[in-house]
């Protein structure tokens, strides 16, 4: 899995960015706390920087900090990963019955070039650049509703889902399962075939939500 270069000088965002795919490609653990101090030492921010750091990405629940533990890596239980993903499912389903079909060429076209720029990701290995071009083929899909309201909230739940999903992320086969399922989505599109549509969006995102129920069971194992 390629890293990140670190920039000669970080910013605030430049933190808070590196630390979420810290999360996301599983560098850093469910429950693995993060201090101030080490925090501050790795990019050089001043201790103010580095809470609206953590309080962003708390915001976006990928952290919670608590009374007399400080801040740590989320962890979520089965029934708040069951529901997240949910609601997950409800919102892309439901964009998948908005989509006006077939899709227009020119709005497919921009669709295929971002999925190409993810097949090269794939065939490299290269994790961080599946992960982006990833988002940005999620992005592109769903803005073909014109709904700007149900695509924000798509991003907005998707991102939330973020620490869960390092257990697909960081393996090739789930990788190359997305990157079918991607083309087949675009098939379904061109063909307007509504019903393949919708189904792809509702069994495209669970493998991540199983892979982080299966790793969970397999870490209270080992705990007990």
């Amino acid at each position: 899995m390629s890293l990140p270069a670190a920039p000669t000088e970080w910013t605030l965002d430049d933190a808070v960015a590196a630390l979420e795919e810290d999360i996301v490609f599983g560098r850093l653990h469910p429950r693995q706390r993060l201090t101030e101090d080490e925090l501050m030492a790795r990019f050089g921010l001043k201790r103010h920087a580095v809470r609206q750091a953590l309080a962003r990405l708390e915001q976006i629940g990928a952290i919670e900090r608590r009374p007399n533990v400080g801040a740590e890596v989320r962890a979520f239980d089965t029934a708040e990963v069951m529901e997240l993903y949910a609601l997950r499912e409800l919102l892309e389903s439901r964009a998948a019955t908005l989509i006006p079909l077939p899709v227009a060429p020119p709005r497919l076209d921009a669709l295929m070039q971002i999925q190409r720029e993810h097949d090269a990701a794939v065939t490299a290995g290269d994790a961080r650049h599946v992960f982006r071009c990833n988002h940005q083929f999620h992005r592109e899909l769903f803005a073909l509703t014109d709904n700007p309201v149900l695509q924000h909230a798509i991003e907005e739940y998707a991102r939330r889902t973020h620490p869960i999903r390092f257990g697909t992320l960081a393996a090739a086969g789930y990788r190359e399962r997305a990157r079918q399922e991607h083309w087949a989505m675009i098939e379904a599109l061109r063909a307007g075939d509504r019903e393949a549509l919708v189904a792809l969006c509702r069994q495209h995102i669970l493998p991540s939500r199983d892979a982080y129920l299966a790793a969970e069971r397999l870490r209270s194992g080992r705990a007990a």
